[in-house]
């Protein structure tokens, strides 16, 4: 079953949730804000995304840009920093099996489910 690491606040997370609905694909949405994820829960994101730390950061967000953007951080700082603040966590994220997306474009989603 395909799921995904949703933001209800995020048109794109809600495009991608739509587009998967219109695709008639079973989903489960993980409310990521709500229950942040662990620590072996990102490292497991980044090994299925196959993305670096700060990759999966979004670099824009205002907790970034006025507490990590200067700084040089270890990937393990990085990683404690999503824990800390899953806001930062690139959305929306499409998993299947061992395999994950970053879903902002739906026509990656579409190869992708």
């Amino acid at each position: 079953m395909i799921q995904i690491y949703h933001n209800p606040r995020c048109g794109k997370s809600r495009n991608c949730i739509a587009f998967i609905e219109a695709a008639e694909k079973e989903y489960e949405i993980i409310k990521y804000l709500e229950n942040a994820p662990s620590t072996d829960e990102i490292v497991s994101l980044l090994k299925k995304l196959n993305l670096t730390p700060l990759e999966l950061v979004r670099q824009k967000e205002k907790i970034w840009t006025e507490n990590f953007k200067n700084i040089k951080m270890t990937d393990e700082a990085i990683i404690q920093a999503l824990v800390s603040y899953p806001i930062l966590i690139e959305r929306p994220i499409v998993l299947s099996g061992d395999k994950a997306i970053i879903g902002r474009d739906l026509g990656k989603v579409a190869h992708f489910i």
